[in-house]
């Protein structure tokens, strides 16, 4: 069993041990417990809110790196062939704080029938697969106030 508590980063020259298939949730998660692509039970402990990026490198206890993959899942994939159109549903889409994963005149969500009826309306075509979804990271996830703001205008004196 590998236990992970360090992560590396995205280390490209490194010599990677095992491969580490995760879905967009459990690559949101600190703390779960899954297997790598070989079978081996792997426990992460992690700080929170931090999610894992697809092909970041963890370290284990025992000094093995694992490579963290994205895992095959269910998604409706919807495509169009215009910009105008594409460009539409990424904003009606954005506007309902959807997860997307955003491609070339494509675009991937977690299955929803509502959605996927405002897409087909919006003239795009849609497909039931199993893909690998690595949908877009917000706008704040990158400050390190985690999205906060401070509003100090409530401590002026007059």
């Amino acid at each position: 069993m590998y236990e992970v508590y360090e992560r590396i980063g995205m280390e490209t020259a490194i010599a990677v041990d095992e491969q580490l298939p995760l879905d967009h949730l459990l690559r949101e998660k600190g703390r779960f417990k899954t297997e790598t692509a070989s079978g081996i039970e792997t426990r992460v402990f992690l700080e929170r809110g931090n999610t894992l990026q697809i092909g970041e490198v963890l370290k284990t206890q025992c000094g093995k790196t694992i490579q963290v993959t994205g895992a095959q899942e269910d998604v409706i994939t919807a495509t169009c062939d215009d910009w105008e159109t594409f460009s539409k549903a990424c904003y009606h889409l954005g506007n309902r704080h959807v997860k997307l994963h955003i491609g070339d005149k494509w675009l991937r969500i977690t299955p929803d029938h509502v959605l996927e009826e405002m897409l087909q309306l919006l003239g795009l075509a849609t497909q039931h697969e199993q893909a690998i979804f690595s949908p877009e990271s917000g706008a704040y996830s990158q400050s390190g106030e985690n999205g906060k703001h401070h509003h100090h205008s409530e401590h002026m004196h007059h």
